[in-house]
């Protein structure tokens, strides 16, 4: 399992993730009975956003993450190489990815946020796209309910449980609203962190499974400007203790 958020604001995109991998385990006995399931964390260094740097597009991925016994990471790479072009875009790369993962993986209960700008004459337009393998769905997300109306908000996926409970308002307890339209991007980012980190946090406490963890990793795409890393996790040796 994941959590991943895009966070969307008047003056900035921002996509982060945590870093965990859980995979789960069959097996059977020395009888040939089968074995329950046990789930159980396999690396807490996955990467979970990307950025396409030649499009300047980042992508957010949460549900299945081994696909043909192959990394979410990997397959990005590939279709990245293989499939994108400098003429794709934020309008291109969603269908695309889509059919990419579809044609092995037709029922892979995988999802992406997609997030980048487009330029309508001298204006850049958000875009945040939620699109889903096996549903072989796409939808835009920061735009109103049968509008072409931009909106400003957060997206978030995997294991939503934790922070939707804190955000989101439920018949018995309404919630103060978040005001997204004043947002900072520098809020934008210390909002995204805090959603991974509060999720990662909550669940430690938790008597379930520790599905999310590790490093968060964040990613910031802004109109006009190159996207960036805010922070990233990076390969590391051993540390050196002092004698």
């Amino acid at each position: 399992m994941s959590f991943v958020i895009t966070v969307y604001v008047p003056t900035g995109v921002v996509m982060a993730s945590d870093s965990r991998q859980s995979i789960s385990i069959e097996g059977k006995s020395p009888d040939g009975k089968p074995i329950s399931k046990i789930e159980t964390v396999s690396s807490d260094f996955a990467y979970k956003t990307f950025l396409l740097p030649a499009q300047n597009v980042g992508i957010n991925t949460f549900g299945e993450s081994l696909l043909g016994k192959t990394s979410i990471e990997s397959h990005i790479k590939r279709f990245a190489g293989e499939v994108l072009d400098d003429s794709d875009d934020i309008n291109s790369i969603p269908q695309k990815l889509v059919d990419f993962f579809r044609h092995d993986f037709p029922q892979a209960d995988t999802a992406f946020h997609i997030a980048g700008y487009h330029r309508i004459e001298r204006k850049s337009v958000p875009c945040v796209f939620l699109c889903h393998v096996a549903k072989n769905t796409i939808q835009r997300q920061n735009l109103a309910p049968n509008s072409d109306a931009v909106v400003y908000g957060a997206t978030w996926g995997g294991q939503a449980d934790v922070i939707a409970s804190l955000l989101q308002p439920t018949q018995t307890q309404p919630k103060p609203p978040i005001i997204w339209d004043a947002m900072t991007v520098q809020d934008a980012i210390d909002f995204a962190i805090y959603a991974v980190r509060t999720t990662i946090d909550t669940m430690r406490f938790q008597a379930r499974p520790k599905n999310v963890g590790g490093p968060v990793d964040v990613l910031l795409i802004r109109p006009d400007e190159p996207p960036r890393w805010i922070q990233r996790k990076e390969f590391r040796g051993e540390i050196a203790w002092p004698v």
